[in-house]
């Protein structure tokens, strides 16, 4: 699946990741795909999270790659 849009946050701290994630989605028409790249620990607690509270479709959630502290979220905006 390919991604209408690309979102690097892995340098940015709470609570601006999923500010970030959400005015890319609000950029976006409904049913397009976000492609999210943000850091383990609070990012991919809470990012997942709120995106699906605002109604928004977890597509896919994984690591980068084996061992990598980098995960790929992919967002279906609602």
């Amino acid at each position: 699946m390919s991604a209408d849009a690309v979102i690097d946050i892995t340098a940015d701290v709470c609570p601006m990741t999923f500010v970030r994630v959400k005015l890319a989605l609000e950029r976006l028409p409904s049913g397009a795909v976000l492609d999210v790249r943000l850091n383990a620990g609070e990012p991919l607690r809470n990012v997942p999270r709120s995106a699906q509270a605002e109604g928004h479709a977890i597509v896919s959630l994984a690591p980068e790659s084996d061992g990598s502290s980098i995960h790929r979220l992919v967002i279906r905006r609602a």
